[in-house]
């Protein structure tokens, strides 16, 4: 383990640690919360509202429009340079990155086909997805943003507001795209609700807001449509047991990701 490393899990350890002891704080005559004591409040799982079962993304109607990123600056300029080499291609873009790559957030919320599940413990929502068999954690039990080291899907807090579930989305690593193309900051903030819609409870309706003072001119909204099934489950996807890396005609790979 390099010193980066040390540092980085020895400084999410005091985030850790400081957690605890707020909690311990609260009163040495009440049991601990938050989502690592979950014992005792599982009773609180019955206020949630009903999500059971696996939900699987809508297309868009007929004519529906969606709200695409606009770029600005370096992020633009890079965007207009992957494609004009993807055109000239005939729209093959050049990857540099495995094919099983999971595609993070936001994207891992609007993959066609596969679908995910909602489940719930004390503290905390956990979004279970067959594609990449993938899940975000999403914290519900009052604590910040950790500032730990960058991943796919980042770091989520939430609350509840009524029956709407708020998803609060930082820490993103900068080489995962929100577009074909389209790049982000490290500053890219992204905003979620989560609710059934009021007119069939078998719709799930995700609004997602994604921000970036640096990359994008301004913020831009898409919302999401999900239909419930109860008596389905989600499948195994593992994507790496048919993963190649492409070889040359001397039998060298072309990259090594």
């Amino acid at each position: 383990m390099n010193p980066q490393s040390v540092l980085r899990n020895a400084f999410a350890g005091v985030i850790a640690l400081s957690f605890v002891a707020s909690v311990y704080a609260a009163g040495a005559d009440k049991a601990p919360t938050g989502a690592g004591y979950p014992k005792g409040h599982y009773a609180e799982m019955e206020k949630l509202p009903d999500w059971g079962g696996i939900w699987t993304i809508e297309f868009p109607g007929p004519g529906t429009k969606r709200e695409t990123p606009t770029l600005k600056g370096k992020y633009l300029a890079d965007y207009q340079a992957w494609k004009k080499d993807s055109d000239v291609r005939g729209g093959l873009a050049k990857k540099t990155v495995s094919n099983c790559t999971p595609p993070g957030m936001p994207y891992i919320m609007s993959v066609a086909q596969y679908p995910i599940e909602f489940l719930f413990t004390p503290g905390r929502v956990t979004t279970h997805h067959e594609a990449w068999m993938q899940w975000r954690v999403i914290y519900t039990d009052g604590r910040p943003h950790n500032d730990i080291e960058a991943s796919f899907n980042g770091d989520s807090i939430g609350h509840w507001e009524g029956d709407t579930l708020v998803v609060d989305t930082v820490n993103i690593k900068t080489t995962v795209p929100l577009g074909p193309g389209m790049f982000h900051s490290d500053k890219v903030h992204i905003v979620e609700r989560y609710r059934l819609d009021p007119k069939n409870a078998d719709t799930m309706l995700v609004q997602i807001t994604v921000d970036d003072p640096i990359a994008l001119e301004k913020p831009y909204t898409n919302t999401l449509k999900f239909a419930r099934s109860r008596d389905q489950q989600l499948l195994e996807f593992i994507c790496a047991e048919n993963d190649r890396n492409p070889v040359d005609a001397s039998g060298e790979t072309q990259f090594e990701h």
